[in-house]
């Protein structure tokens, strides 16, 4: 029988005014390249979650806990010798996370599994002291085993965690509730000699059997109502436990690329609330477990809300925690040395005292070069284009034919390279000044095309994975240079699936069809739609189809009725493959 929000505020009443903590590192980004375009993984879900749950007052930033790295010694009580050791070869980690050896920069990688490895061990330590609600933003590797790892999962942080805690004297009883769409094959394997462990799971992928777990297996698209009424079964069955953990997977919405089970964010959250009822004063580490849709970060922040007592407050559908963290940092941004009129830089104070001849110019008549690195490294581009192998990042600006050009160059591999160019001009856009985008690539020379990553129409090398971050920085130009937004032609479909998270098609006929065909086929991993359609392979209605590449913009102020003629033709074309 369903509870109705009364019940389950009565229910969740012990968990109002506890100590959560939410356990995160900057370090969860994963320096995947190649992980979003092709498996659809969002690489900054935990980061998205931690800044939604932040900005909108869910949790204080002093519930927020940054974890220190696994010791090898813990890694140790679960994992052989030999499989430690082999992680250290890029080719190994390239099987585990299904990407190319050459997308994977080791250190920063093993950085990001030790940080969420050490949050698990940390979290439970926290949770059997007392505080006994805790949530990872990342973690939940469930498929690594003793000597082995896949399915993304490099080292098994709950085994990890329950084995320090053995090693420490705890010996009451643990239930591991796997919620995750797919098996605990890994889990299984490292509790199998621990008789005080129980795992339950509800999966959506037939695997063959797994060895000492409570395990159903869902019809594919079981959705909402079937899931619940066996997570109901699989929770009476539970055994009493003296310390839980939940494996609170994403990947269990319907439009997850990996997962089957096609549960909405509201059976998401009904899922966590009875969780979380059931274990009500068991200390207790939620884990974020798989996701890999655009949804996944929202599902991650519905489980923080769940566990911080607001488990009916909705996440807000037009939520941008991206776009918020960008204009926090605006805000404490020191505008003299990004170039304004106030600001002199080294550079300009020599070629004033005619010490060195003119070199560089300003961008837009506003940033100088060293203001543009102050803001790339303010707003975290450059940190993550270190963790991709390149040091010595330097910003040079100069003039093109066709507007202002920003160039940033990195070293790697005893050469310099280009990482980033963008032309950029001021012009009006229907009668608005606009910031005009002309050309805007960014580059991962160090990476070459492979099978698993394969070239986009007009890439001449891989992409950094940093296009949403480049967009917000170019939003955050237009305003401070006073224009009323941000305008480019894409010439290609899958640059305007970079830029389809604030720009839109200016011509509402052109928006509608860019909608549909992400209704229709978005399905598809991004390098295999973008070259179908380049390819002259895809159907409108029935007919070959071409891209057309219109004027897409983000204005700061849209009125309220222009998407109405967008939502009309995207509800009447029909998009297929040939």
């Amino acid at each position: 029988m369903p509870l109705g929000p009364a019940t389950w505020t009565r229910a969740l009443r012990p968990f109002r005014g506890r100590r959560l903590r939410v356990w995160y590192h900057p370090t969860y980004r994963i320096p995947l390249t190649s992980l979003e375009p092709r498996a659809g993984m969002e690489p900054r879900r935990s980061d998205l979650a931690a800044w939604y749950l932040e900005d909108t007052g869910a949790v204080s930033r002093a519930s927020f806990c940054a974890p220190g790295r696994v010791a090898y010694r813990d890694l140790a009580r679960v994992h052989t010798p030999g499989w430690l050791e082999s992680l250290s070869d890029a080719k190994v980690l390239a099987r585990v996370y299904g990407v190319d050896p050459w997308d994977v920069p080791v250190d920063e990688l093993l950085a990001t599994v030790r940080h969420a490895c050490g949050a698990t061990v940390e979290a439970t330590q926290e949770a059997l002291t007392g505080r006994r609600f805790q949530l990872n933003l990342l973690g939940g590797f469930h498929h690594a085993a003793p000597d082995r790892g896949s399915g993304l999962c490099a080292v098994n942080d709950v085994a990890v965690a329950i084995a320090v805690a053995r090693a420490e004297g705890f010996e009451g009883r643990v239930v591991v509730l796997d919620l995750d769409a797919h098996p605990p094959d890994g889990l299984a394997a490292c509790l199998n000699e621990d008789p005080a462990a129980w795992i339950g799971s509800l999966s959506g992928s037939d695997w063959g059997p797994v060895p000492g777990a409570d395990e159903t297996i869902l019809p594919v698209r079981c959705g909402d109502g079937l899931y619940m009424e066996a997570l109901s079964k699989l929770l009476a069955r539970m055994p009493k436990p003296d310390l839980a953990f939940v494996i609170a997977g994403g990947d269990v919405l319907h439009d997850d690329r990996m997962g089957r089970l096609g549960l909405t964010l509201e059976g998401v959250r009904q899922r966590d609330r009875r969780v979380a009822r059931a274990l009500a004063t068991t200390p207790q580490v939620w884990l974020a477990g798989g996701g890999y849709s655009p949804d996944a970060w929202r599902a991650l922040a519905g489980t923080g809300l769940v566990l911080a007592g607001q488990g009916h407050r909705p996440v807000q559908a037009d939520a941008d925690p991206l776009r918020w963290h960008f204009s926090r940092i605006a805000q404490r941004i020191d505008v003299k040395r990004l170039g304004g009129e106030d600001f002199l830089s080294t550079a300009e104070l020599e070629e004033a005292l005619g010490v060195r001849r003119p070199e560089s110019r300003r961008l837009l008549g506003f940033y100088t070069d060293e203001g543009l690195e102050y803001s790339l490294e303010t707003y975290g581009l450059l940190p993550q284009v270190r963790r991709l192998g390149y040091g010595d990042l330097r910003v040079r600006v100069d003039r093109a034919s066709s507007g202002d050009r920003l160039r940033l160059f990195g070293r790697a591999d005893g050469a310099e390279h280009v990482l980033v160019e963008a032309v950029l001009a001021r012009e009006e856009v229907e009668g608005r000044p606009m910031l005009f985008v002309h050309w805007l690539t960014l580059r991962n020379p160090r990476v070459p095309f492979t099978a698993l990553r394969p070239r986009l129409p007009g890439q001449e090398v891989p992409g950094l994975g940093l296009a949403r971050e480049a967009g917000e920085m170019l939003l955050r130009i237009a305003r401070r240079l006073d224009l009323e937004g941000v305008a480019v032609r894409p010439a290609h479909f899958h640059v305007a699936y970079a830029a389809r998270y604030r720009l839109r098609m200016v011509d509402p006929i052109l928006q509608g069809r860019f909608e549909a065909i992400l209704r229709d086929l978005g399905h598809l991993p991004l390098h295999a739609l973008t070259s179908a359609i380049a390819e002259g392979r895809v159907l409108l209605d029935g007919r070959p189809w071409a891209w057309e590449p219109g004027l897409m913009a983000y204005r700061f102020e849209e009125p309220p009725s222009a998407h109405a003629p967008a939502d009309r033709e995207r509800d009447r074309a029909r998009f297929r493959l040939a």
